[in-house]
């Protein structure tokens, strides 16, 4: 019964939930998550149309906030779960690819919300996901890759105060703009923090509680404050 509701609801929103919904589960929860879906599919109704484009289904959760959404894209099967907030201003807008999640009280927030110049942006690629609590500051520009899962609590900071003059206050001394990258096929687990200027390589694993001030060669296991390499994932 849960598997015909699944591929039921796969055929309505185009999303495959044919293969979530196995034995273990009974029809009443199975129907509390399609009926939850449905809601946010309504709720993300209400902001396609003003998105810059928009490939298919928008799945929005309660009391999300999405600001300036002209300068956000999206691909198929977008989910922005609960609480969660997004802000579109920024010179190269917001791109995500298909099947991309913004979890639960995630920040994406590329300029000031008060005013200044506005920031760079972000490319999200297809089947990544951003993970609860996480804070994306891509006042710099940020990549990240296809198939990228990134655990709760992930902080990502692509900017640094600048501090040379001691004459002077280190809040009046600006910023300075820089870059992250993390390429495809990466895991980036749970409180890790990646500093401006870093590049992670494909298939690299972000140990938790991780501090990342330099780029980490393509399948790496890296750990630590800052991280270093653990070991290498090549045999």
């Amino acid at each position: 019964m849960s598997n015909f509701l699944g591929k039921s609801i796969s055929k309505i929103t185009g999303i495959d939930l044919s293969e979530r919904f196995g034995d273990d589960w009974d029809s009443l929860s199975t129907l509390g998550v399609i009926f939850r879906m449905s809601i946010w599919l309504i709720r993300g109704t209400w902001y396609r149309w003003r998105l810059k484009s928009v490939k298919g289904v928008f799945l929005v959760g309660k009391r999300v906030t999405l600001r300036q959404v002209g300068y956000i894209e999206v691909g198929k099967n977008f989910i922005a779960q609960d609480h969660c907030e997004i802000n579109g201003l920024s010179q190269k807008g917001l791109i995500f690819g298909d099947k991309v999640t913004v979890g639960s009280y995630a920040i994406i927030r590329p300029t000031n919300l008060y005013g200044g110049e506005a920031g760079v942006g972000l490319k999200v690629g297809n089947n990544s996901s951003i993970g609860p609590y996480s804070y994306i500051g891509c006042s710099g520009y940020i990549e990240i890759g296809d198939n990228v899962m990134m655990s709760p609590r992930v902080s990502i900071y692509s900017e640094n105060h600048n501090f040379e003059d001691v004459d002077k206050s280190m809040i009046e001394q600006g910023v300075t703009r820089s870059f992250v990258k993390i390429e495809n096929d990466c895991w980036i687990a749970a409180n890790s923090i990646i500093l401006a200027g870093v590049t992670v390589g494909k298939g690299s694993i972000v140990a938790a509680g991780s501090v990342v001030t330099k780029d980490v060669p393509p399948f790496s296991i890296v750990g630590g404050n800052p991280a270093k390499i653990i070991k290498s994932r090549l045999k």
